[in-house]
């Protein structure tokens, strides 16, 4: 396998188990914190406008919201314009985890990058973004 590629896979891996790691100290399963995360900077959000924001799909969203709003994270509404589409709402204890999750995020990322540099975590981010934007541009 390219050295590249195998090494970004066992990477990739080792970085969800630490983050589902992070996050299920709050009772969450990866993924549900992004989708807060999307309600945090807009709440009220669709389904589908979520998922484009997280870059997930829409069933996926409904899924996870169903789970979310059995636990008490967040409520699903009608819009109140177009009764066909449901709108998602942070509920208090939805938005009382915001500095938690946030505060575990940058814990995580302050251990991962503690032996870089400045210039080389900048050069990283930089890389990171090119090779994202290279690997989203085949699949579309």
């Amino acid at each position: 396998m390219p050295e590249f590629l195998d090494l970004h896979s066992k990477t990739s891996k080792a970085l969800r188990v630490a983050a589902d790691a992070a996050v299920q100290r709050h009772g969450l399963r990866l993924g549900q914190d992004h989708l807060l995360a999307a309600l945090w900077e807009q709440d009220g959000r669709t389904p589908g406008e979520i998922a484009a924001a997280v870059n997930v799909t829409t069933p996926a969203v409904t899924k996870l919201a169903t789970r979310m709003a059995e636990s008490g994270l967040m409520e699903r509404r009608p819009d109140p314009h177009d009764h066909r589409l449901v709108r998602l709402w942070l509920t208090d204890a939805g938005r009382a985890l915001r500095k938690p999750i946030e505060a575990e995020r940058q814990h995580l990322e302050d251990q991962l990058t503690a032996t870089l540099t400045k210039a080389e975590r900048a050069h990283l981010i930089k890389a990171l973004t090119k090779i994202h934007e290279a690997a989203t541009a085949l699949i579309k």
